[in-house]
């Protein structure tokens, strides 16, 4: 098993919290300035989670703060001297597994001076990493976190650039499992320089951030693993009075990121329950609203989160989970004008939107797009069977059909000597020729099959850049109409993960 040394990525880097003194106009609620700019009260009008299950595999969490009372399930300690349930917050210094918990989940039941979450509703399934820990106890913790029913897992945690084998493994079976995945990118105060692990492994959000201004932040790295980038600067949340005397402070970190994109996770598993893991995926980077160069770049990956888009658009469906190299995807985040676009009202998408549900409502869709192509098939069958079966016209014995035997292609001249069209000299026509001179007789054999028609092969560009590892390959679309029997085109290899240890 590898081992590698594990930073919490917590917001200032290594440095203290700053813990302010909610007062006047510095109100906790003033403080959570993202709530405003990625509209949470207008989506909280939609949902607020209930029913989805947030697994924070970290430090553990402390479930007796005020913000959290009665949102922390018992969940599990995994490594030495951690609580067997998870809920106690071994960070002594920074309760960092509290404060992403709070982020994405706190109530806010005493209003202004009160903490809200991004998915109020939502349930927080602790998962308690040992410290020192290391890959082994991450990837552990999201085995277990699958295992036990989590709908979306929050990894604010990193371990380096190159991902140890078992946990790429323990993502897989994640994935496997119906979950989605969201992890930091890290911080540069770490002394990171692109995106780690496990945020850089296929299938996994990789969160990048945000500052104040809707930048993007300087504290922040880069890289082509990033997917979604989400506020970072100067975001508040519940600490245990142990960490700070007024019970809050104050972090700027991909951390906090990653889990705002969390929270944001949760109310989209929250509003579309049939939708499968990949699709809530597809629906949260093809509603991002897009920053820097146009389409995906390695600073804000797909795009800015949009709770509000994410809750309203419509969105094609997709069979696989769009992170994953040779996953078949609708059209990319960046097709049209509107792919970036947070505005409802701005969305021109179908009057009815089909998604790719769980179950049997895949199959019958699936089923359906089979049906099309072969129904075609089997009419151009029927068709050219039909032509060849036309009789020729009879006529008398020793009749001759006009033109005689056709010693070349129609309108070819019949060989010297042959008697003219309608038959022996002194005689009347037998036949008249229908049509020009040179009409090629009737029940003669169609020269060549019709061309198939049919829709375009494809409705969404491919990202700029080309396909990655970590990309949307540009592969037909659900729906895109293709010829029978073509063979799909396989995506290039991922090229290795560079970088240096964390």
């Amino acid at each position: 098993m590898a081992v590698a040394a594990v930073a919490l990525a917590v917001g200032a880097g290594t440095g203290p919290l700053v813990a302010p003194a909610p007062a006047h106009a510095n109100t906790v609620r003033s403080l959570q300035w993202y709530l405003d700019t990625l509209k949470i009260p207008q989506a909280h009008k939609i949902t607020k989670g209930k029913g989805v299950t947030v697994a924070v595999v970290d430090s553990g969490v402390d479930a007796s703060l005020p913000d959290l009372r009665g949102q922390v399930l018992p969940g599990k300690g995994v490594g030495s001297a951690t609580a067997s349930d998870g809920r106690r917050d071994d960070d002594k210094e920074k309760a960092h597994g509290t404060s992403m918990s709070g982020i994405i989940a706190s109530r806010a039941g005493g209003g202004a001076m009160r903490h809200l979450g991004i998915a109020p509703e939502a349930r927080i399934l602790p998962v308690a990493l040992g410290r020192p820990f290391d890959s082994g106890d991450i990837a552990d913790g999201i085995r277990w976190a699958a295992d036990a029913g989590a709908d979306v897992i929050n990894l604010s945690v990193g371990t380096g650039v190159a991902a140890p084998s078992d946990l790429s493994a323990a993502v897989r079976y994640a994935l496997d499992k119906d979950v989605v995945l969201v992890a930091s990118a890290g911080n540069t105060k770490q002394n990171d320089r692109t995106v780690t692990s496990p945020a850089n492994i296929p299938g996994v959000i990789a969160v990048t951030g945000l500052a104040k201004s809707g930048g993007f932040f300087a504290e922040s790295v880069t890289g082509q693993a990033a997917v979604l980038a989400a506020p970072m600067e100067d975001i508040i949340s519940p600490r245990p009075k142990s960490v700070s005397p007024n019970g809050y402070g104050l972090g700027s970190g991909t951390s906090d990121a990653a889990a705002i994109t969390s929270g944001v996770a949760a109310l989209v598993r929250a509003k579309f329950p049939d939708l499968d893991a990949a699709n809530v995926v597809n629906r949260l980077i093809r509603t991002a609203r897009d920053k820097g160069p146009a389409g995906r770049d390695s600073q804000y990956g797909f795009g800015a989160v949009d709770p509000l888009a994410a809750l309203t658009r419509s969105v094609p469906a997709v069979d696989a989970n769009p992170l994953l190299a040779g996953a078949a995807t609708g059209a990319g985040p960046s097709a049209g004008p509107s792919a970036g676009a947070a505005d409802p009202a701005e969305d021109d998408g179908p009057a009815v939107s089909i998604s790719m549900k769980k179950g049997t409502g895949a199959l019958i869709q699936a089923g359906l797009c089979l049906a099309v192509p072969l129904a075609l098939l089997i009419l151009v069958i029927v068709l050219v069977r039909r032509s060849r079966r036309k009789p020729t016209p009879a006529g008398p014995p020793g009749f001759a059909p006009p033109g005689g035997p056709q010693s070349g292609p129609p309108g070819y001249p019949p060989p010297p000597g042959y008697p003219p069209p309608g038959g022996a000299p002194g005689m009347p026509p037998a036949n008249p020729q229908v049509g020009p001179p040179g009409y090629p007789p009737p029940g003669g054999v169609s020269t060549g099959m019709p061309t198939q028609a049919g829709p375009p092969s494809g409705y969404g560009p491919t990202p700029p850049g080309g396909p990655h590892p970590y990309g949307v390959p540009p592969a037909p679309q659900a729906g895109a109409w293709s010829p029978p029997g073509a063979a799909p085109t396989a995506p290039p290899p991922p090229p290795a993960p560079g970088g240096h240890q964390q």
